[in-house]
């Protein structure tokens, strides 16, 4: 079956000239894609970053991951001098805005927000003149045709992102029951908006416990678990995952749980604090273990058939710490010489 791409979301961003060679060095490894979060209060700026990393790397694509609609403008400008940068290895992934939004005192952009934005920002790359509530019709005098994606996990956004975007990234764990009906909800938005279900490109979003200590391992899976659920509890239903504890806000209070499960700084110990999950939450909604427990995972995942993935965003956790982790024993080193061969291998084969 054709390989993905293999994407990594975490970079040493203490500066622009780190980020960039910490991109080099990604490439060097056999990494695909280098992706950054767009988090205006906890990180540089993404397109400062991104555009030196283009001049810093020849094959990885490159882009926001995720950039949102409330935090910035949409950005066809910045990403379409991105790819000029980079032609045709660019790519923009856009999303509601959980984290990114939520510290800055907003709120995430609702469905149709969403994709009115989608819709702007893909007819602005297209280079067509677009009414924005001016004097007269803008165009964008540097387009680029460059993809634009959305990353979700509920059923509205899916489905709406079936009928505007690109691509979709799909965030929805490791269930196979969550992906493909993930996969079901994109086909069904595009044919309801005319398109042809097929072209619509896919790619999975997975959390990576990347641990060597179960003991620590498995409270972190656990707490990506709750995240899920935190966010998106029909995921757990159809997962045939029962919430046995008390709801997430309170257990976040109870346990200074900040800003939410996914994003702790203490991972262990917000898994702890839903201890009452079972193992199987675990399972099913991360990747996690020794390297030779996660390429097994992954491997299965893949060969399951649910569908053909252009992109596979592996986002370690917990998140690396720079400079200590940025040796071999660091998660895009280890994921880079330990997993990704072996994953390939299984899928070429």
């Amino acid at each position: 079956m054709p390989v993905p791409k293999f994407g990594l979301n975490r970079f040493d961003a203490r500066s622009v000239a780190a980020f960039a060679e910490d991109a080099r060095r990604a490439e060097s490894l056999g990494w695909d894609a280098v992706l950054q979060a767009d988090s205006q209060l906890r990180r540089r700026d993404t397109y400062v970053l991104l555009a030196a990393a283009a001049s810093a790397t020849e094959r990885v694509h490159l882009g926001p991951f995720i950039a949102n609609p409330v935090n910035r403008h949409p950005t066809a400008g910045s990403i379409a001098t991105i790819d000029e940068l980079a032609p045709g290895r660019t790519i923009l992934t856009l999303g509601a805005g959980d984290t990114a939004v939520r510290l800055a005192g907003l709120r995430p952009a609702r469905v149709t927000e969403l994709a009115a934005a989608t819709r702007s920002i893909a007819w602005l790359l297209a280079g067509e003149a677009l009414d924005v509530g001016a004097e007269r019709r803008v165009r964008l005098p540097h387009f680029r045709p460059v993809p634009v994606w959305i990353a979700a996990g509920g059923p509205k956004t899916l489905r709406m992102a079936g009928s505007v975007a690109d691509g979709v990234f799909i965030r929805a764990g490791t269930a196979t029951a969550n992906i493909e009906r993930a996969v079901d909800l994109i086909h069904e938005g595009a044919a309801q908006a005319g398109r042809k279900p097929d072209s619509i490109k896919l790619g999975l979003v997975l959390h990576t416990v990347l641990v060597d200590d179960p003991a620590l391992a498995l409270p972190m899976a656990k707490s990506m678990a709750a995240g899920y659920y935190e966010y998106t509890p029909s995921l757990f239903e159809t997962a045939g995952i029962e919430w046995q504890g008390p709801p997430p806000e309170q257990l976040k209070r109870e346990h200074n749980v900040w800003p939410d499960f996914h994003h702790n700084r203490y991972l262990a110990s917000s898994g702890q604090a839903v201890d009452f999950l079972p193992r199987e939450a675990a399972d099913k909604f991360s990747l996690w273990g020794t390297p030779d427990q996660i390429s097994e995972q992954l491997i299965s995942l893949l060969l399951s058939g649910l569908a053909q993935f252009e992109y596979v965003v592996l986002q370690p956790i917990p998140d690396p710490i720079w400079p200590d982790a940025s040796g071999e024993s660091g998660f895009t080193a280890r994921m880079a010489t330990e997993v990704l061969p072996r994953v390939r291998a299984a899928l070429s084969g």
